[in-house]
């Protein structure tokens, strides 16, 4: 994965599968329930002031335009699988670090953009944590420069 461009989406398979059956939805479903709308909202008369389909334009805008961000991650996306080796934090690496000053131990799964979710725990290998996990070993110590100060983690595991 280090030779792979800035511009590859990195996602898990449940990612990947999820994004797909969104845009499934999105093409079959959703375009048609806004080709019916904008239908209905023609049959109304003027067009200049008709709020209704003014709200189906936009509508129509948002759902091409996500379709159009599917299709483009969906393009580039490099499927992540559990790391061959536990030895060196990577995408799809738990990572088990420790604060510096807490007694708390944190984890962190490592996933592209796309899946980030830092109340689930899951940070993206493009966030500053991530950036700094990435190629690390047990018993490192990364910093974060944050507005508020440096931050250090000490790796204590990785899964």
């Amino acid at each position: 994965m280090d030779n792979a461009n800035e511009n590859t989406e990195y996602l898990s398979a449940s990612g990947f599968s999820r994004l797909k059956e969104e845009l499934s939805i999105l093409k079959d479903k959703k375009r048609k329930e806004v080709a019916e709308r904008l239908e209905y909202a023609k049959s109304l008369g003027d067009l200049s002031e008709n709020a209704e389909y003014q709200e189906a334009k936009e509508e129509q805008q948002f759902v091409e335009g996500r379709i159009a961000d599917l299709e483009d991650i969906l393009s580039r996306a490099v499927l992540i699988s559990h790391p061959a080796s536990a030895s060196v934090v990577n995408i799809g690496s738990t990572v088990i670090t420790k604060k510096e000053g807490s007694e708390n131990e944190d984890s962190y799964f490592i996933v592209g953009r796309e899946e980030a979710d830092p109340s689930q725990n899951r940070i993206s290998n493009e966030s500053p944590l991530g950036r700094a996990l990435i190629g690390k070993q047990r018993g490192d110590v990364v910093v974060i420069h944050t507005p508020k100060g440096e931050i250090a983690y000490q790796i204590l595991d990785i899964q």
